[in-house]
């Protein structure tokens, strides 16, 4: 799963790639300078329209794909339930 960091600067990475400024990209797609700072930081908790705005901007989209659950080796969970000897 990517985190909204990871998000966050993929959308910074592409939006530099295309010379924009974050208050030139502001104007262009009529979003508050202080939302793309917010989405590009991993702050960002607004409407999904907003967040799907300035990913499309700057040629990125969303992706959902099944969640992926992984276990913990045998040696983890021996360490997660051991007693503290103290």
């Amino acid at each position: 799963m990517t985190s909204r960091v990871e998000i966050g600067k993929k959308v910074r990475i592409e939006r530099k790639s295309m010379g924009y400024t974050q208050q030139k990209l502001s104007a262009l797609i009529r979003v508050n300078k202080t939302t793309i700072s917010e989405i590009e930081n991993g702050r960002f908790t607004g409407s999904f329209d907003i967040f799907e705005r300035v990913l499309d901007a700057v040629c990125l989209q969303f992706d959902v794909s099944p969640k992926q659950h992984s276990l913990p080796h045998w040696d983890e969970i021996e360490d997660m339930f051991a007693e503290d000897d103290e």
